[in-house]
């Protein structure tokens, strides 16, 4: 089987027994009082289910009455159940006003509880029903009345658990207004609901409309009610137009804990003394903000005191809070500094899809249907989910009908729409969702906004700092960009050099910590990037006159930038900068400044291949035009071009070029040029990847001579042509000098660039495939394992380097016989290759082929041929019919028949590839004396007993000789020997060579 060589807690608010008034009338004397009042409740409440449309709900109110039915008729110990029939009305209680104030969103949350609060009540009526038979007479069965007790004990703990569980439930509702006013005057609610409206000062409600927030306000409500007595500041930082006012004044609507609510508006310094003074005022405490302050510092109630809009990063809040050890303050701001006032905050980002197609349809005032719900979800994802921009084309669809067409005219007129006050509001928030960033972008500082809006031009994800600082040390090259060009970008740079010219990142953080202060843009710590809202990523670029100029600058600083980039740095480069020169393209070929080689080198580290080669045609076809045949950024980029030919498995075009690159350079070089020998190494690997494996061998030998010599053993082009070099050796069937040779390299590379470096792991992958072929299979797990955790981890799962590992990995499970994990990786592997490389790509029919094989052993021999058969006719017509590859396609094939019984089939094609084999690799290449050990199998199956056991002797003289007689296909071929003289009645022959291949075993063991 082919092997692929790699490329170069929230705490639980529990309801205390008492700690809620009785939902019931207190109880009388009487037992009988109580128990009809609680089953005429009880009855009503499951009467009223009848119209629930949830089946789980209708069975745990018609159980509950069952139970206390059931306990009605149980008479001399009636009153030892009273409180845990209590505990089971307050339970079906509660889900009744839960379902009755938020309906079906309640009845889905409550479904889980239903099913555990059924099964308890179950075990209730099990318990209840014996008491009722045994009633008379029961007290004189003490042993009986023990165990009943101890049942019934049980079961109340069951009881008062689900009644625990509900109250986190009602907790998470976040329903504290009534409960707490149940609590404090159970005969006069409205009484208190009135006293709770009128402690509001100046707060209004929030949108009618307002939806969703669920997880940030159950966090609000958790922190508010505990440390009671305590000082409490939460902070809601995020956009502008992110919704976080309106979750404020959510949280203050539903909360009743606080003796007085006061909203201060923040922007400025001017409104902040308004509204303390107005407090001061209000509460006839004087008329200054001082007064205002002292006053809520000296009263020890739970006031709430909610500063609005504190954006503007010069003012310092804390000079505005009341300095006491008490009261609560909640903060919303587009500034996350502020944080450090806060003992909690969140961030509030976008919406969750489900709460944004419900907020966009209420506000469009459209029917929730399923059609209208599909719509609806590709809008607000168009938008981002950003709650401003959702309601804007809330109010527009209102007005135009349009929700069908939002979309079309969205994409056609974004600033537009987003620009637009709609006539009819939900609130009296006063800008759009453009407006309100402009707000902000006018507060900053030239060098800012300029940087926001270059950056505007990236992607909207992944910007580091390193990209300008790398851009900061370019040095000018003839063939390069002029110093005019790169005029502008290197002024914004200069802005953030030192004295000493060099980088300053301080500076750097400065500028980006006042947009971060109106959250233009946000800092991942982790990855130590920074991202834009993709909304705010577009609205920037709509504010520049002249688009070309920035566009033009950001091209060359991350031109720059890559030219910095040292060629051992460049795969993982290449990873975060790809996003970027895809958003800069935008589907062009061509880059002005010219940075077209940089922007090409990231394309063919990624393996956008076909997009490598594009760019590096434009640009070889302007070099030719500009700088002529002969000049060496010519002949580089056709080097450059042909490696990129060799990855999309074009090795003819890629020879063809490399001919002319090696002529070239020899001539104007020389021989012995670094770049000479560099071209003679590339075209050595393209001479094996062709089939011409001896005249590859005879390159590479006299490359890696001079190399040593002139660039030393250390050398990382030295270190690449011995691993080029261990794998022809590998092509050669030449094991044990691939094995020193890459032993020798993967020690080198772990001491200079470190194990996690690409090419240590392609050095350790190789090695894994050498063990592979030696019959090593364990030694070849345990370092494959190793890199694939690490590609994935470095690289991606999607990189080519982590699929390349995966398949080698998964060919090793196929050689230990581990089936099911080979299939499943192989599996994994293909598909994504598909998807990348597509279905004509070598890489793609190698995995293809291995597929098959694995598909074979585990006997799905249809399924096999099939694969097999398209995998060889792609072979056949990209790479031709004498492409080692090709051979091994057919000799698959040729196995797969073989297990299928067709035999004809089977030897014919075991002859040609043979045939083909002897003449391409040789008689003693390991790949040869396996399509022979496959077809003496198959003459042998024949019955062509003669041509079997002659293939047999040789292959098995050979490959003791090569490969050593404890690999396992000598192994495989001496069993097939053994079959062989057992049909031909050579019995002592037969058995001598089971003698050996057991003392073998026993010593392999």
């Amino acid at each position: 089987m082919p092997t692929t060589s790699p490329l170069n807690t929230r705490d639980s608010i529990v309801t205390a027994r008492g700690s809620t008034a009785p939902v019931t009338p207190a109880p009388s004397k009487s037992s009988v009082d109580w128990l009809v009042t609680s089953l005429l409740t009880a009855r009503a409440i499951a009467a009223a289910g009848e119209l629930i449309p949830f089946p789980y709900v209708k069975n745990v109110l018609e159980i509950a009455v069952t139970v206390l039915e059931t306990v009605e008729k149980v008479k001399k110990t009636r009153d030892d159940l009273k409180e845990l029939c209590e505990d089971i009305l307050e339970i079906i209680t509660t889900v009744r006003e839960e379902i009755s104030a938020h309906g079906d969103t309640a009845a889905v949350k409550f479904a889980d509880m239903c099913e555990k609060l059924e099964r308890c009540l179950q075990d209730v009526l099990d318990t209840v029903r014996p008491l009722q038979k045994k009633s008379q007479g029961f007290h004189g069965r003490i042993k009986d009345h023990v165990k009943q007790v101890v049942k019934l004990s049980s079961t109340a703990d069951q009881i008062a658990s689900c009644r625990s569980r509900i109250g986190e439930l009602r907790s998470n509702f976040m329903l504290r207004a009534i409960i707490q006013i149940r609590n404090q005057v159970p005969k006069d609610k409205n009484a208190v609901l009135a006293q709770v409206t009128e402690s509001i000062n100046n707060c209004p409600p929030p949108s009618r409309i307002f939806h969703g927030r669920q997880v940030i306000r159950d966090r609000m409500h958790e922190y508010f009610n505990r440390d009671l007595g305590k000082q409490r500041i939460y902070l809601l930082h995020g956009l502008g137009g992110a919704g976080k006012t309106q979750i404020a004044l959510k949280f203050a609507q539903e909360s009743s804990q606080f003796s007085d609510i006061f909203m201060v508006d923040a922007s400025t310094t001017d409104t902040l003394v308004a509204a303390l003074k107005n407090i001061a005022v209000t509460k006839n405490v004087g008329d200054t903000p001082q007064d205002a302050l002292r006053w809520l510092a000296s009263q020890y109630n739970d006031w709430l005191v909610f500063f609005d809009n504190a954006d503007d990063p010069k003012i310092d809040l804390n000079n505005y809070f009341p300095q006491c050890s008490h009261g609560n303050i909640v903060i919303t701001s587009r500034n996350p500094g502020l944080c450090v006032h806060a003992g909690l905050h969140s961030l509030v980002s976008d919406m969750e899809e489900v709460d944004a197609v419900e907020l966009l349809l209420k506000s469009a005032a459209q029917e929730t249907t399923l059609a209208n719900m599909e719509i609806a979800a590709e809008i607000v994802k168009a938008l981002w989910y950003l709650p401003l921009a959702i309601i804007q084309a809330g109010a527009f669809i209102a007005k135009s009908g349009a929700l069908n067409r939002y979309l079309a005219l969205y994409n056609q007129n974004r600033a537009r729409l987003l620009s637009e006050k709609p006539a009819q509001s939900h609130d009296d928030y006063a800008w759009t969702v453009y407006t309100t960033w402009e707000i902000s972008f006018k507060q900053l500082s030239p060098l800012a906004a300029r940087l926001l809006q270059l950056c505007s031009f990236l992607h909207h994800q992944g910007i580091s700092e390193k990209m300008f600082s790398n851009a900061s040390t370019y040095k000018f090259r003839p063939t390069g960009p002029s110093k005019e060009e790169l005029k502008e970008p290197f002024e914004l740079l200069t802005q953030f050099l030192g004295p000493t010219g060099v980088w300053d990142c301080l500076r750097f953080v400065d500028v980006t910590t006042e947009l971060q202060a109106y959250s233009l843009i946000n800092f991942n710590m982790q990855t130590g990037t920074f991202s834009i809202h993709p909304l705010v990523h577009s609205w920037s670029q709509s504010t520049l006159a002249e688009q070309q100029e920035y566009h033009h600058s950001i091209i060359a600083i991350v031109g720059m930038s890559i030219a910095h980039i040292p060629n051992q740095d460049f795969q993982l480069a290449s990873l975060w900068l790809l996003p970027h020169i895809d958003a800069l393209l935008q589907g062009g070929s061509h880059t002005t400044p010219d940075f077209n080689h940089e922007y090409g080198k990231v394309y063919h580290y990624s393996r956008r291949l076909l997009r490598a080669v594009e760019i590096w045609t434009v640009l070889l076809t302007k070099q030719r035009e500009i700088l002529g045949e002969d000049h060496q950024d010519t002949l580089s980029t056709m080097g450059n071009l042909a490696v990129t030919y060799k990855q999309l498995g074009q090795w003819k075009e890629a020879e063809k070029l490399e001919v002319v690159v090696l002529e070239k350079r020899r001539k104007i070089l020389g021989e012995d040029h670094p770049d000479t020998l560099s071209t003679m190494g590339n075209l050595a690997v393209t001479y094996k990847q062709l089939g011409q494996s001896k005249e590859a061998e005879e390159l590479q030998v006299v490359v890696l001579v001079k190399q040593r010599k002139i660039l030393g053993e250390d050398h990382p082009d030295t270190l690449q042509t011995m691993g080029n070099l261990a794998v022809t050796y590998k092509e050669l069937g030449q094991l044990k000098e691939a094995e020193k040779l890459e032993g020798v390299v993967l020690s080198k590379r772990q001491k200079i660039i470190g194990g996690d470096h690409p090419d240590t792991l392609s050095t350790m992958a190789n090695l894994a495939s050498t063990y592979k072929e030696l019959g090593q299979s364990k030694e070849a797990e345990k370092l494959e394992v190793v890199v694939l955790e690490k590609q994935r981890k470095i690289l991606g799962e999607d990189h080519l380097d982590t699929l390349h590992t995966m398949s080698n990995l998964a060919n090793t499970y196929h050689e230990m016989g581990q089936l099911k994990e080979a299939k499943e990786l192989e599996a994994v592997a293909l598909e994504k290759q598909r998807k990348i490389l597509g279905e004509d790509h070598p890489d793609t029919l190698l995995m293809m082929g291995n597929v098959a094989d694995t598909y074979r052993e585990l006997g799905q021999l249809k399924e096999a041929e099939e694969l097999g058969v398209v995998v060889l006719e792609k072979r056949r017509t990209i790479l031709g019919v004498d492409h080692p590859d090709t051979l091994l396609a057919m000799g698959s094939l040729a196995n797969t028949y073989h297990e299928m019984g067709q035999f004809k089939e089977a030897e014919g094609l075991s002859v040609v590839v043979l045939e083909k084999q002897r003449k391409i690799l040789g008689e003693d290449h390991p790949d040869t004396l396996w399509t022979m050990c496959n077809l003496a199998r198959t003459y042998c199956e024949m019955g062509q007993l003669k041509e079997a056991e002659e293939l047999g002797l040789v292959v098995l003289e050979k490959q003791r000789k090569i490969l050593g007689e404890d690999h396992p296909c000598t192994l495989i071929t001496m069993r097939n020997l053994w079959q062989t003289y057992n049909k031909l009645g050579k019995s002592k022959e037969a058995n001598s060579l089971e003698v050996l291949f057991q003392q073998i075993k026993g010593r392999k063991a």
